[in-house]
């Protein structure tokens, strides 16, 4: 499924995520979390900008908006301890990325595919949430509901691909989406809900590999 490059990429990639991985839950380590974190997603960025050059440009700058928002909000939640505005400014600049997320994949839609029963399997899942986060939302309430709704369009979105553009893609890029709503309703349950074991191996495991796929994913799908 992958090319050369790709799996060069994706060894490179996957040798970042374990050094954030081990950096993050180890204290000593504190000062290379800081650095290795945000160096996962600038490698993705450089990756997509020197391979995805066949892309149409608006789909290229989007995806590229989309990382970079990814980017900030990476470098924002860093700093989360220090003041809980990081926290709400991290959440705008990952909901930026899936509204240009959203762009992307929506550009690729196939108008003859029915999304009425996902879209109820992704409600009961966001209500499912939703019963187990909202006594520890307090004053966050109404913007985790418009960011779950953000979310849960885009997972629909990519799921909208399916027959516009070839299996490879489509495949990556619903898997990316969906485990990116795992990762964010991780993060939300850990915060809002009860602290989760190795909340940060999960949350930043599913949100690599998700982050990984949809760019995959995008390239293949010209």
């Amino acid at each position: 499924m992958l090319t050369k490059t790709e799996g060069s990429f994706a060894l490179i990639f996957s040798i970042l995520v374990v050094f954030e991985l081990i950096s993050g839950s180890t204290e000593a380590l504190t000062q290379i979390h800081f650095f290795i974190k945000p160096a996962i997603l600038i490698s993705l960025i450089i990756f997509f900008w020197r391979q995805c050059g066949h892309l149409a440009s608006k789909t290229r700058n989007l995806t590229l908006l989309a990382l970079v928002f990814s980017l900030f909000g990476d470098v924002l939640l860093l700093f989360v301890d220090r003041s809980a505005n990081f926290f709400m400014s991290g959440l705008v600049s990952f909901l930026l990325a899936h509204v240009m997320y959203i762009l992307v994949f929506i550009m690729k839609r196939n108008t003859s595919k029915k999304a009425a029963p996902f879209i109820t399997i992704l409600l009961l899942y966001a209500l499912g949430l939703f019963y187990l986060l909202k006594d520890g939302l307090g004053g966050m309430l109404i913007p985790v509901l418009v960011y779950m709704s953000v979310i849960l369009t885009m997972a629909t979105t990519a799921f909208l691909r399916k027959g516009s553009v070839n299996n490879k893609s489509y495949i990556l890029v619903f898997i990316g989406a969906i485990l990116f709503m795992v990762s964010d309703s991780l993060l939300a349950l850990n915060k809002f809900y009860m602290p989760l074991p190795f909340s940060n191996i999960s949350i930043m495991l599913t949100y690599a590999i998700a982050q990984l796929f949809i760019v995959f994913g995008i390239k293949k799908q010209s």
